[in-house]
């Protein structure tokens, strides 16, 4: 009865332990990240020039993204996979812009400091993360639409002004929920995301949204207010993100549902720090 008891209490003192285990790995996995953000994003802007010189530490932990801590985040839960794939994503465009800092190309299609001016930066470069070889876009497109959570899309920075914004702290599935939903509070303070011109009758709104149609019908469309139910699935889909977040004017001019929607331009301007406009 003894050894029974005592094998008992060593698994009851087992369970706590591997769960700090866990938390402690994935803490350990995105302290690096955590530290070069808070040095060198501010206002979802980038000291490109200042983290260039110390790529050294981006360097490490886009290594240690295909160790096994990194398998073991992206084997986790939903909110563990999104959060690591989410980091994966924007630390992999940061060595993308590093790698080519600074970006001179000729001003066309895109402007010439732009990420796009990167040949093949989006859907022919591949990188090395969890045991898998992938590009930015199939990162996108198979491993974080699955996933199943359309906020993912405005955390992603894409080197650029009209991306997420970046934040200063790396996102953890420990509390990614309050994350993502703070992501999708500050769209309405950003008019390259959405922009609610009363004075129109206009709901402008990036074409990100398009690009990713069916990621947001599919998570959002369903949770619009009804008053909403004769417009179109993303249509729907963009007013169940933005609504719980407008207050006065603008919320009574999108309940008289009298608007139209919008799509404005994707700005590909670098989210540099230095050129800040």
């Amino acid at each position: 009865m003894r050894v029974v008891i005592a094998l008992a209490l060593s698994a009851a003192a087992v369970i706590p332990l591997v769960a700090q285990n866990t938390s402690s790995g994935s803490d350990a996995l995105y302290k690096p990240l955590d530290e070069l953000l808070e040095l060198y994003v501010r206002d979802g802007f980038v000291y490109y020039n200042a983290l260039k010189s110390d790529r050294g530490r981006l360097d490490r932990y886009l290594a240690a993204l295909d160790g096994p801590a990194a398998a073991a985040e992206a084997a986790g839960s939903p909110e563990r996979q999104r959060a690591f794939w989410i980091n994966a994503y924007n630390a992999l465009v940061l060595r993308t812009v590093v790698n080519n800092y600074p970006i001179r190309g000729k001003p066309g299609q895109y402007p010439s400091n732009s990420i796009r001016q990167i040949p093949g930066a989006f859907e022919r470069t591949t990188h090395r993360v969890a045991g898998k070889s992938l590009t930015l876009d199939a990162i996108e497109k198979d491993i974080l639409t699955p996933l199943g959570d359309a906020r993912v899309f405005l955390a992603l920075g894409r080197g650029s002004i009209g991306g997420g914004r970046l934040r200063s702290e790396a996102f953890d599935g420990s509390r990614l929920g309050q994350q993502l939903e703070a992501v999708a509070a500050e769209t309405l303070t950003r008019k390259e995301v959405v922009r609610v011109d009363i004075g129109g009758n206009e709901l402008s709104v990036s074409p990100l949204f398009s690009w990713r149609e069916p990621a947001f019908v599919a998570s959002l469309a369903d949770k619009a207010d009804k008053v909403f139910a004769q417009r179109s699935p993303l249509e729907r889909a963009v007013l169940a993100l933005i609504e719980p977040h407008l207050v006065g004017s603008e919320a009574e001019f999108l309940e008289k549902n009298a608007f139209r929607m919008t799509f404005n331009t994707f700005d590909w301007r670098l989210n540099d720090l230095n050129a800040r406009p």
